[in-house]
């Protein structure tokens, strides 16, 4: 989670940083699937099925001890629920589950599925139109990150790392640094997508093409349709123009540094 809220707050700097990003993260090409299966999906979907077991079996006590250890324990039940759903639909939302292609003409004619990695900031963007989903992003991103800073601290606690008192509060604070900084880092990736225009989406997208030429003249990256936008991200920046003239324009993110 560190690593995808850093990368795509690199977004902030502009279209070719976190183009560039993306780049990166999809070089493995093939294999790329093997390693979010074997390192992310998996982990998490471990991770939610033990801690729905937590939740579902865990004691609430807060209305009888209302000490702050017992109300970060219940957050943390609380945000682990909210993590669970969020990721649930921001994979669907930005990536369709799976990569089949007849799955994908299906949740694309929905609106999910949306996201191109060789169009990244143009199609992140566009798939942050309305204020339903960055809503739905900024609670889902705080909550996870209490949940990963929180867990942590707990983690540790579990696992005899820090057993006294005041070793606890030492970490206690190291945990809420950390998650501190990672909220700062989450709200900045979340802004970055959510701040665009229907104008700026144009020009990231005319950026990211060029970009796309040159890498594919050079060899960096292979020809792959799929991975690229098609004619339905005018269709969106379209609407999303329409959007603005009927309501006020959003702040600009820079796409020329």
């Amino acid at each position: 989670m560190v690593v995808h809220l850093t990368t795509n707050a690199s977004f902030l700097t502009g279209t070719q940083t976190f183009q560039r990003a993306v780049y990166l993260i999809h070089a493995p090409g093939p294999l790329l699937p093997v390693i979010e299966w074997a390192f992310i999906f998996a982990p998490l979907l471990f991770h939610a099925i033990l801690g729905v077991w937590i939740a579902k079996t865990g004691q609430n006590n807060t209305d009888r001890y209302r000490l702050t250890s017992n109300r970060r324990y219940w957050l943390q039940r609380v945000t682990g629920m909210i993590a669970l759903v969020f990721l649930f639909f921001h994979i669907l939302h930005l990536h369709g589950w799976f990569h089949a292609d007849f799955w994908l003409h299906t949740v694309q004619a929905m609106g999910f599925g949306s996201f191109r990695p060789y169009n990244a900031g143009s199609t992140l963007a566009a798939a942050m139109n309305g204020w339903i989903w960055p809503a739905f992003y900024l609670v889902g991103v705080l909550s996870c990150v209490y949940h990963l800073a929180n867990g942590l601290w707990t983690s540790g606690i579990t696992w005899g790392l820090w057993i006294s008192p005041a070793g606890q509060a030492r970490a206690s604070k190291v945990c809420v640094a950390f998650g501190v900084v990672l909220a700062v880092i989450g709200t900045t990736a979340w802004y970055a997508a959510v701040a665009p225009s229907a104008d700026d989406v144009a020009e990231m997208r005319q950026i990211e093409d060029r970009m796309y030429d040159a890498a594919l003249e050079a060899g960096l990256v292979p020809d792959m349709p799929e991975k690229r936008s098609a004619a339905e991200t005018h269709s969106v920046g379209e609407s999303l123009h329409a959007a603005d003239l009927d309501g006020p324009k959003r702040d600009k993110v820079s796409t020329k540094r």
